[in-house]
């Protein structure tokens, strides 16, 4: 089956196609921590993307209402958080990403990102998918931790029933034991082969989940290793969480590609992919 490219092409923004030449990057902190860190951090993800000819997403999250415990920090809120992810979309020309928790907030999220993302927890929320799809703005739906690579199926036929058009499955590990992910290489393909393109999320992947007890850990060390080889599989981009100081960040720093290494990893994204290219995804038998 051909995979349905994804184009994100706002005039204000540098134009991205997920799905087209080159594997796509959404990238930047877990959580808007103030407007000053988040125009850092993008200016240092946009920069070393651009610099390596890959087309960048960069993506914060204004509300982080899944956290571990409740005295865990979640963000600035819907107002001010998405008024500080506008403000780079404008400055950098960089199309933006961000994840929406609930409906009543989808068609302010939808006027103000490029590319909305669902939750893996809310990835079978009936209501809140109809409303990303029914928002005209393309869509990014995690894969839940809980779920066989074949249950998207019933969660993309929701989302295009409900007049949606633009759709990217990312896939983030799966539940193996307690406080542990593991990814199974063989959902790419077979998540690919349904028509939709495919993001492999690095830094979630390697994720333990309530792991620290009042907060979750992970293995961040891990992660390049498991986007390369996601690479090598096949998809049609990355999805990876960087931070400029992992062990002072506010959300998932023990799971983030150090803002640092960035460059030096996007480096072995190109050879990669100049190497191999995309493989196309294996029909199942």
């Amino acid at each position: 089956m051909t995979i349905r490219p994804v184009t994100l092409n706002d005039p204000a923004i540098t134009p991205v196609t997920i799905g087209g030449a080159n594997p796509v990057i959404i990238s930047g902190p877990c959580v808007i921590e103030s407007p000053e860190h988040l125009m850092r951090m993008a200016q240092r993800v946009v920069s070393a993307c651009h610099e390596r000819g890959l087309p960048v997403i960069f993506k914060a999250s204004y509300d982080k209402a899944n956290r571990t415990s409740h005295r865990s920090f979640r963000g600035p809120g819907l107002h001010d958080g998405l008024a500080a992810l506008r403000h780079i979309r404008d400055t950098l020309q960089v199309a933006v990403t961000t994840d929406v928790h609930e409906t009543a907030d989808v068609e302010a999220v939808a006027q103000s990102v490029d590319l909305i993302q669902v939750p893996a927890f809310l990835c079978r929320q009936t209501d809140l998918i109809v409303a990303c799809a029914r928002s005209g703005t393309a869509t990014s739906i995690k894969k839940g931790q809980f779920l066989a690579p074949w249950d998207c199926r019933a969660i993309i036929d929701k989302f295009y029933e409900a007049g949606g058009s633009d759709l990217v499955i990312i896939e983030r590990g799966t539940s193996f034991g307690y406080n542990n992910l593991v990814s199974d290489m063989r959902s790419l393909p077979l998540v690919r082969a349904m028509g939709v393109p495919v993001i492999y999320d690095g830094t979630h992947s390697v994720q333990m989940p309530g792991g620290g007890g009042d907060h979750s850990s992970g293995s961040g060390y891990l992660a390049p290793a498991l986007m390369r080889a996601a690479l090598a599989v096949g998809v049609e981009g990355l999805f990876l969480e960087t931070h400029d100081y992992p062990e002072q960040a506010l959300s998932d720093g023990p799971n983030v590609i150090p803002a640092d290494d960035l460059p030096a990893f996007l480096d072995s994204v190109v050879a990669i992919h100049q190497a191999i290219g995309r493989p196309h995804p294996p029909l199942p038998r």
